[in-house]
């Protein structure tokens, strides 16, 4: 860090104190470890470890993909929307982060409790509203004078938006998104206490050539009942489903009755292009196999069985010697 950096006076007048005896190796030891010590601010709890936060943040890279294929519909321009951050921090911090006058969504999210609030710059809001009535995308930003009908689009439109974060959760719980509160204030907005943890996850939105952020605040206690779901070994298990014992008989039986192309292989042998260019009726093409050797019976493609070739009532048959091993999925 910059304020870590010794100039080069302060460097001289330590070297200085050194060689005088004024100061000594010892006090520098001890002050290293004075500074081991780490400040703990309770006020600013952390609440969400490093992987519930990965996992969080890996749910709304989705929820950045899905929006961006859902406003690049509606709106019929060129948009992208990914993942800045993910952070936990205060309410009262992000309240304080947030302009005096935005665009702000409160939205429920049965049947977890409480509510996230969803922040999205004025700049990106006008924009969608203006190519949403047949304009260019010009952006304005004159949130504190916003009409009737300006709110209700807007309204709407991040209504239908945030209903697509059911499908990127959809993996760890069944939400149903539900607007509740538009507003355009902060300062009369008040969700959970000052000092309740919250995530913030900012993403990054370009509309045209128009870029501004849109912010998702999600309160603990929202996602206290969940916590368990975020943790990598609930991600990476695999769910057992029971076993339906007709289903299985029923497979059983279809697979024994299912036909299967059986070969025996007398022998096999190398010739070169010339001498099979000049095979006729009648010639003799020598085998690399004797005559008392077993044959190898192949089921599809896969060698599993010997077997000696004979007659059965005038026809051609083999009668089985032994079984071969090593074919794929060979439990023998």
């Amino acid at each position: 860090m910059a304020s870590d950096v010794l100039s080069q006076n302060e460097i001289d007048a330590l070297l200085s104190a050194l060689s005088t005896g004024e100061m000594s190796a010892d006090d520098f030891k001890k002050e290293e470890q004075e500074k081991k010590v780490k400040v703990y601010d309770f006020k600013r709890a952390l609440r969400f470890s490093k992987d519930q936060i990965r996992s969080l943040t890996r749910i709304h890279e989705n929820f950045a993909r899905i929006l961006t294929t859902h406003f690049s519909a509606k709106l019929r321009t060129y948009v992208q929307i990914s993942v800045a951050s993910a952070d936990q921090i205060p309410y009262e911090e992000f309240i304080r982060s947030v302009p005096k006058m935005t665009i702000l969504n409160v939205y429920e999210v049965p049947p977890l409790d409480g509510r996230i609030l969803m922040e999205i710059n004025p700049n990106i809001a006008y924009t969608m509203m203006d190519l949403v009535l047949g304009g260019r995308g010009s952006s304005l930003n004159k949130v504190e004078n916003l009409t009737e009908i300006e709110t209700k689009i807007m309204s709407n439109l991040f209504e239908q938006a945030f209903e697509q974060l059911r499908e990127a959760w959809a993996n760890v719980v069944e939400i149903d998104p539900i607007l509740t509160e538009f507003e355009v204030n902060p300062q009369f907005l008040q969700m959970v206490s000052p000092n309740e943890t919250v995530v913030v996850i900012s993403l990054n939105t370009t509309i045209g050539e128009t870029s501004g952020m849109i912010n998702i605040c999600i309160p603990h206690v929202v996602l206290e009942p969940i916590l368990p779901k975020l943790s990598v070994s609930y991600w990476m298990q695999t769910k057992k489903t029971e076993v339906n014992e007709e289903d299985v008989q029923s497979l059983e039986n279809r697979i024994q009755k299912a036909f299967l192309p059986i070969t025996a292989e007398l022998g096999h042998s190398d010739i070169t292009i010339e001498d099979f260019l000049a095979l006729d009726v009648g010639d003799v093409i020598e085998l690399h196999t004797r005559i008392d050797d077993p044959l190898t019976i192949k089921v599809g493609e896969i060698p599993k069985f010997t077997a000696q070739p004979g007659r059965v009532n005038k026809k051609l048959g083999i009668q089985i010697l032994d079984s071969l091993k090593g074919g794929e999925n060979d439990d023998e």
